[in-house]
């Protein structure tokens, strides 16, 4: 592990760390945070995070590739978080309980486009090192590269939403609509799509030449 995965790493956990906080405080309101116990959770966090990629590098040895999923799932952690955050912070300015159908399709519309944009960042430069700027005609290879982005992520988009909207309208009776709508039924449409924007991003946009 180079010193610049240690400190993305590190950077990672903790932003997970902070955004897990607004999360737990929506949806579980009944959890009351100190202080003391917030910053324990960015340390926590920012700790795990380079231990797990760490690890992983350990397992590469006998499992080609894994080091290289783990840097995808530790990017597609921190946009499952941006994205329930966001996902959160819309709901709780929206007021309005139950949620409605057609909001929560807007909601998580917009929440998967703020992750799926530091997705595309954190993939490109990071996970599958792709810096095409440099190569000749390198501005255009940079917009092609972002448009397979976003077809992709469209696709990814459509399974995700169209799967957390499934399960909201499963909720069962006895659970928490906080939980279910906010927690359950976003965590249900990121994993959906998780193995195909994997693929896809490795395979079609940032594929090597």
């Amino acid at each position: 592990m180079t010193k610049k995965d240690f400190s993305l790493m590190v950077v990672l956990g903790a932003a997970v760390g902070l955004l897990i906080q607004p999360i737990m405080t929506n949806a579980l309101p009944r959890i009351g945070l100190s202080m003391f116990d917030r910053a324990l959770i960015v340390i926590f966090f920012a700790a795990l995070a380079p231990f797990l990629i760490w690890l992983s590098e350990l397992l590469s040895r006998f499992f080609k590739g894994i080091y290289q999923f783990a840097q995808f799932a530790a990017v597609g952690t921190l946009n499952s978080f941006i994205d329930i955050g966001v996902f959160n912070f819309e709901t709780a300015i929206y007021g309005v309980t139950p949620v409605s159908t057609a909001a929560f399709v807007v909601f998580k519309a917009i929440s998967f486009l703020c992750g799926t944009t530091n997705s595309f960042f954190w993939n490109k430069y990071w996970t599958f090192s792709s810096n095409r700027a440099t190569h000749p005609e390198g501005a255009i290879k940079e917009t092609k590269e972002a448009a397979s982005f976003y077809v992709i992520a469209g696709i990814g988009w459509a399974v995700n939403v169209g799967v957390a909207t499934a399960i909201k309208l499963l909720e069962p009776s006895g659970v928490s609509s906080k939980l279910w709508v906010n927690i359950v039924a976003p965590l249900c449409g990121i994993a959906a799509s998780f193995i195909w924007d994997f693929l896809g991003y490795k395979y079609v946009v940032f594929k090597k030449s």
